[in-house]
């Protein structure tokens, strides 16, 4: 299903916020952890739309924008080294190092 206009233009709004970024992340996530892939790739593709950051992580992870692209699609099935690297990358993007100020601070922000 195609989203419409207004839908993209609120995300890209949402995501000027980093405590927003930083839950559809942990969402994104806990998503995968729980076993609901499409959900965890929803929102990452949500995470790197509203980012404008499609280009730019898929040079830091070495691969075509396109791969990118199709890894977070809703039939995406990456590797979990893919996803892992894919998280290290959008954690470093919002200036968490580890997983544990990463998980920190977005538990603070839900509170």
């Amino acid at each position: 299903m195609a989203l419409t206009r207004e839908f993209k233009q609120t995300v890209m709004e949402l995501c000027k916020s980093p405590e927003y970024r930083a839950a559809l992340l942990l969402e994104a996530l806990e998503s995968y952890l729980e076993g609901d892939i499409a959900v965890g790739n929803s929102l990452l593709r949500d995470y790197l739309n509203g980012t404008q950051a499609f280009g730019d992580v898929a040079k830091d992870l070495d691969m075509q924008e396109a791969g990118l692209r199709r890894m977070v699609s809703p039939q995406g099935n990456a590797t979990a080294k893919n996803l892992f690297r894919l998280f290290k990358v959008c954690q470093a993007r919002e200036g968490f190092h580890s997983a544990e100020k990463f998980l920190a601070n977005s538990t603070s922000a839900n509170c």
